[in-house]
């Protein structure tokens, strides 16, 4: 390893997240720091020894990322399995299903010029800055000041591993849709990595054809974003999906980010379906699989932000709704305290028992298209039944002090008949039931994040408008 810039001078903090490391393609992440992030993630995990599995997106830089972390592992004693182009969740799916720790490269839905590492421990165990991400940022940059990496006894030795088709015949083992009726479905890859995950596991690039006629939307790998960001929660880079399940009289379209871990869904007329409409209809599905093997009570996580009709549907079919704060961390945390067989969460990122804990857009992808496959109704009738509420979506308000402005939301509804609780951020629940609202801080950002949800939308757009004038006046 060569160092080029003054070695008493490396600091990491604005690339090493609370769960991932993200920066500037070749300013706050290099092949050096890498190089140095690999030698401290076999060293803090005690790896040396051991295989670990290495692989990255569609970037540019990602391959040479990859090889430059297997070079630093190696250097540390660890043996390395290259998996060349995967998504997020193959790196999951891998992690846990060798039960070996890993690292993929990916910025997720960042633009063109990002990219970034998630690292997990063996059994697709997520790392935070609280179980051991801090103390990797503190030894890379240990060994980034002094110039070196010590060898150590014996040097790892680096190969190639390809776990697409056992991925997509995992996930196909987990939800049988070969009998289903036949579906047609656009699927927009957004150039990101669902353009190699989908015609290996609801395509036959792979394995034998499903009744599905896929007609692709920008499928080709490209991590220049050339059509749209690869980043279906703004609404504008559904417009192309919409537009064409409404052209091809579709029944369905699916929507994934750039590292293929989250999946959105619009229905035959091109209208979205929240996520928290898609948390009830898969929780629906796992709690009479778990139900069906003898459980009793199943538990489903969600996030605050989901839809109060997550919570009522989940009691409805017998399982236990299980609250958590806003974050992948968490629910997964909390997923494998609670042993939840589902999680999900507002920003379309959902988790599976049978999966490690782990979140994977495809397999949510494939519920839906069971579900859907299994009554002759369109899509947007079965949506309704999920959607009992009218949600404002996530509004954001720039605001100097955050504490002062929640402060005042809290003086004005004093005297409402509110119910308010501080899990994350301040969600206040009007005890009639008629809407609750949440405010929560950005971690990251001069932001307030509000969400609210009623019974009607004269309801919402009054609180709605009620708090915002609040916050921003």
């Amino acid at each position: 390893m060569r160092v080029t810039s003054d070695p008493t001078t490396v600091d990491l903090s604005t690339s090493f997240k609370a769960y991932d490391v993200r920066g500037i393609v070749g300013e706050s992440i290099t092949a050096e720091i890498v190089e140095a992030v690999g030698a401290a993630y076999v060293d803090v995990l005690q790896l040396e020894g051991q295989t670990i599995l290495v692989g990255g997106d569609m970037r540019p830089s990602s391959p040479e990322y990859s090889k430059a972390f297997a070079q630093g592992a190696a250097v540390r004693g660890a043996n390395v399995e290259l998996l060349g182009l995967i998504s997020t969740d193959e790196l999951y799916f891998a992690s846990g299903f060798l039960n070996l720790a890993g690292a993929v490269f990916t910025a997720s839905h960042n633009p063109a010029g990002y990219n970034g590492i998630k690292m997990t421990k063996a059994g697709a165990v997520p790392i935070s800055s609280e179980t051991g991400l801090r103390d990797i940022q503190r030894l890379a940059e240990q060994y980034l000041n002094t110039g070196t990496i010590p060898a150590a006894g014996r040097r790892g030795e680096v190969g190639t591993r390809d776990v697409l088709k056992d991925y997509a015949e995992y996930l196909r083992g987990l939800v049988d849709l070969s009998g289903s009726r036949p579906l047609k479905v656009v699927v927009d890859a957004g150039n990101g990595m669902a353009g190699l995950t989908t015609p290996a596991v609801l395509g036959d690039a792979l394995l034998p054809k499903l009744p599905f006629t896929i007609i692709p939307l920008y499928f080709e790998l490209d991590g220049s974003f050339p059509n749209h960001p690869a980043n279906p929660l703004e609404p504008e880079n559904l417009r192309d999906l919409q537009a064409a399940v409404v052209k091809h009289g579709a029944d369905i379209g699916l929507a994934f980010d750039g590292d293929a871990d989250r999946c959105f869904v619009v229905d035959e007329k091109g209208q979205p379906v929240s996520p928290s409409a898609i948390t009830g209809m898969v929780a629906r599905r796992e709690i009479a699989h778990a139900q069906a093997q003898g459980e009793k009570v199943p538990a489903v996580v969600h996030n605050l932000l989901c839809s109060r009709a997550v919570l009522e549907l989940v009691e409805r079919d017998g399982g236990r709704a299980v609250r958590t704060r806003v974050g992948h961390s968490f629910i997964k945390t909390v997923m494998a305290e609670e042993g939840a067989v589902f999680g999900g969460e507002h920003s379309a990122h959902f988790y599976f028992r049978d999966f490690w804990n782990a979140d994977t857009g495809m397999l949510a992808a494939m519920h839906v298209l069971a579900a859907l496959s299994e009554q002759e109704a369109p899509l947007s009738e079965l949506g309704h039944d999920y959607e009992p509420y009218v949600s404002s979506g996530e509004l954001n308000s720039e605001v100097a002090d955050k504490v002062a402005s929640i402060e005042r939301v809290r003086t004005d509804f004093a005297y409402d008949d509110v119910a308010i609780d501080t899990l994350d951020g301040s969600t206040f629940t009007a005890n009639d039931g008629s809407y609750w609202f949440n405010l929560r801080p950005s971690n990251t950002e001069p932001f307030l994040r509000l969400n609210v949800e009623a019974t009607d939308r004269r309801t919402m757009e009054s609180i709605r408008d009620r708090v915002l004038s609040i916050v921003r006046g």
